[in-house]
């Protein structure tokens, strides 16, 4: 996939106040091309974490187009999605969607060991850069928030991409550490030739962005 494309696109639940609307986003027509990094900054409540959602095909409650390439994702069926969030989509939630009953190694392995993408050597690498190296067996209940973080952010490389989308991916973190991942999620998107798109509501990865959008 080279192209993501936005027609006019905007939450069901603010169609009685399009009016109202002023956004780089939501009723325009954008376009999000691989090899680009963006930053979409967003104010509480505009539909930052629907539009991830969206995009992943977790919600279809929106107006307007979503394209990939030229292919209208309404038109899309289960196992496109399937091939797509294993070829071409990943993502790093807000909510980060980890196992807490397992340890930091099993949330992360659990999909490495599906797409045998990394090798052991790469992650065990990326736990010591983000300061968590011996929190590896430590169960995710136990953890504090920015260490499942980093943690969901190790998982969300395991894979192919063509485009990776952060979902406020360094809220828990301090600067150190938030430079860091910024740095490792950029060598890898570099790696593989993909588009990087970073939402926030404030605190933001220090990225040299293509373009920065206003939600």
């Amino acid at each position: 996939m080279d192209e993501i494309v936005l027609k006019n696109a905007l939450p069901v639940v603010f169609e009685e106040r399009r009016s109202l609307i002023n956004s780089d986003v939501w009723l325009k027509e954008l376009s999000l091309k691989k090899g680009e990094t963006v930053l979409i900054e967003a104010d509480s409540g505009t539909g930052k974490s629907s539009l991830c959602s969206y995009i992943f095909g977790y919600r279809k409650d929106f107006t307007g187009q979503i394209c990939f390439d030229s292919t209208d994702i309404n038109k899309l069926k289960v196992k496109d999605w399937v091939k797509l969030r294993e070829k071409s989509l990943s993502i790093l939630w807000q909510e980060l969607r980890l196992f807490p009953e397992l340890s930091a190694w099993e949330n992360v392995m659990i999909k490495n060991s599906l797409t045998h993408f990394q090798t052991e050597q790469q992650i065990n690498s990326w736990f010591d850069l983000l300061g968590i190296a011996d929190k590896k067996d430590s169960k995710i209940g136990r953890m504090s928030f920015g260490q499942q973080q980093r943690v969901a952010m190790i998982r969300s490389l395991c894979q192919p991409f063509d485009f990776i989308f952060a979902d406020e991916p360094i809220s828990h973190l301090d600067d150190k550490n938030s430079s860091i991942m910024g740095q490792i999620l950029l060598s890898e998107a570099r790696r593989q030739g993909a588009g990087v798109i970073v939402t926030s509501i404030g605190k933001h990865m220090d990225l040299d962005y293509t373009k920065i959008l206003k939600l």
